[in-house]
């Protein structure tokens, strides 16, 4: 995994990357603002960053020049922080007071678009989550850049969680598309079979947020499930249906009414055992890759590492 990831690197020279990411923040910089802030604070605070990036901390070396000379993630992760700390400190003096507050409060954690970091790509919100030690976020920033802190919170991302897969390439599969993701395509897969919905086996049964919040719509896999309930005559009410698919990201959705019911189905009507995990189909894609990839691609990779890894392993004399 960390081969794959980094080649082993603490922190890794990113070819391009001051490139790409000057092109990313000049071409989008009102959308990701007013994405994350709203329309009415967020193209207002997006015209102060450009100025900002333009002129500051003086106008022969300012922050966008800066940025272009970046060669890893931590140093341009570092920049972001620089350029947001310079915001919160000199926010006041514009006539802007009625974002200020808001914009020192929290803007270098809701605006740095620097989310995965260190040797194992670890989202930031997972490591807040399992912080290993009492730290900021800028501690624990600098923590996941680390040789110690990109393994500990990548190792613990991959493996600190129960699931019944047959085989470590379905764990790499979930690694690169989420927890669970390879068992919720294999549920789609089964509810696919049972209703000719054709969905997007892509293990999300729910749609999310950027905060990884469900959203409210009703997916395609929630309609095709109320259809199947239906024409079986299985009780599931619509709240039981959506409190069911709010656990998808944890085993215990595997004791919910509406997974024993896909499953019950899927026996009785295929007289084949329940499919519990497959390859999901994904894209990957973003600012740090030279093209798009999908977790098939992705975790092949990995699994391919790990096979040659325990090969090696088995010829080692103790």
């Amino acid at each position: 995994m960390v081969d794959q990831e980094s080649n082993f690197v603490a922190n890794p020279v990113v070819p391009g990357l001051g490139d790409k990411a000057v092109k990313e923040v000049t071409t989008r910089l009102n959308e990701k603002f007013e994405d994350k802030l709203g329309s009415t604070i967020g193209g207002t605070v997006a015209s102060y960053f450009e100025n900002v990036l333009k002129n500051q901390p003086s106008p022969d070396d300012n922050y966008l020049k800066q940025m272009s000379r970046v060669r890893t993630e931590k140093d341009l992760d570092v920049l972001y922080r620089e350029i947001f700390d310079y915001m919160a400190k000199h926010y006041h003096v514009s006539a802007l007071t009625g974002a200020a507050k808001f914009v020192g409060q929290d803007i270098a954690e809701k605006m740095n678009p620097i989310t995965t970091l260190g040797s194992m790509q670890v989202h930031i919100n997972y490591a807040k989550a399992h912080k290993r030690s009492s730290m900021n976020v800028n501690e624990l920033r600098d923590d996941l850049y680390t040789e110690f802190g990109g393994l500990y919170y990548g190792i613990h991302r991959l493996m600190m969680y129960p699931a019944n897969y047959d085989k470590p390439i379905y764990r790499f599969a979930d690694y690169n598309s989420g927890m669970y993701s390879s068992r919720n395509a294999a549920f789609q897969k089964m509810i696919d079979k049972l209703t000719k919905a054709d969905l997007a086996l892509d293990g999300d049964l729910l749609s999310y947020d950027k905060n990884g919040d469900p959203r409210p719509a009703i997916t395609d896999t929630e309609k095709a499930l109320t259809a199947l309930f239906s024409q079986n005559n299985i009780l599931v009410t619509p709240r039981q249906l959506r409190s069911d698919l709010k656990q998808e990201k944890e085993q215990d959705f595997e004791k919910t009414q509406t997974y024993i019911a896909v499953t019950k189905l899927y026996k009785n009507q295929t007289g084949k055992e329940p499919m519990y995990a497959i390859m999901p189909e994904v894209i990957i894609s973003g600012p740090k890759l030279s093209r798009d990839y999908n977790t098939n691609w992705y975790a092949s990779r990995v699994n391919g590492r790990y096979e040659t890894c325990m090969h090696r392993a088995k010829r080692i004399k103790i």
